[in-house]
């Protein structure tokens, strides 16, 4: 596998992620924003065919590339369906869906609460979060469509029941370091060390 995590800039300290088959070169441009000369060199370097370009949500700090991406690649833009409206996608995917890319499969995992569509990649041991996770934060909610019970339930039951050695990358660089571990998360990250969900929304509340 080819995975390449580019600090692009963009709105906030955005990252940008281009995972691709070694074999045949197909890849996935995921969040395209802020310096897209530089994704663009990247996957002319690999020699990379670029089949798709992922969001993890409809917010545009992570879909501002898009259009372009896609006018260049000739790829298939794909979003949650629950996030279409805001994106406009060729492919609407759901919680559990696969993305093929040569021999690689790339599963979808719906963790809503930052945006009802946020999703989560996992490919291989690699998840891609999002503003669902970050390195010792997690994502707001308390914007259109956000919801903090929601927050949780994807940060619990789903990314918390991955294994801890899964490897963490967030779509902002907002953290210590700029990847981590869902075991190194449930140790560190103070949303984590929460009792219950009534906890959390009071902690995601405050923002702290």
């Amino acid at each position: 596998m080819i995975f390449r995590q580019l600090k692009v800039g963009g709105f906030d300290s955005n990252f940008s992620y281009i995972v691709a088959d070694e074999l045949t070169k197909e890849a996935v441009v995921v969040d395209p924003c802020g310096n897209l000369e530089e994704i663009l060199e990247s996957i002319k370097k690999e020699k990379l065919k670029v089949k798709y370009i992922v969001n993890t949500h409809g917010h545009s700090d992570h879909t501002e590339g898009n259009r372009e991406m896609s006018s260049i690649t000739g790829a298939k833009i794909v979003c949650h369906e629950e996030d279409a409206p805001s994106v406009n996608p060729d492919i609407k995917v759901k919680d559990g869906d696969i993305l093929r890319v040569g021999n690689l499969e790339i599963k979808i995992i719906h963790t809503p609460g930052h945006t009802p569509g946020s999703i989560c990649l996992l490919v291989e041991n690699i998840l891609l979060t999002g503003d669902t996770l970050f390195v010792g934060y997690c994502g707001r909610a308390d914007g259109p469509g956000g919801s903090a019970e929601k927050l949780y339930h994807s940060l619990f039951c789903k990314i918390g029941s991955l294994p801890d050695d899964t490897l963490v990358y967030p779509g902002h660089d907002y953290g210590k370091k700029p990847f981590s571990k869902v075991g190194y998360e449930k140790a560190f990250n103070p949303y984590y060390k929460c009792k219950s969900k009534e906890e959390f929304i009071i902690l995601r509340k405050r923002g702290v």
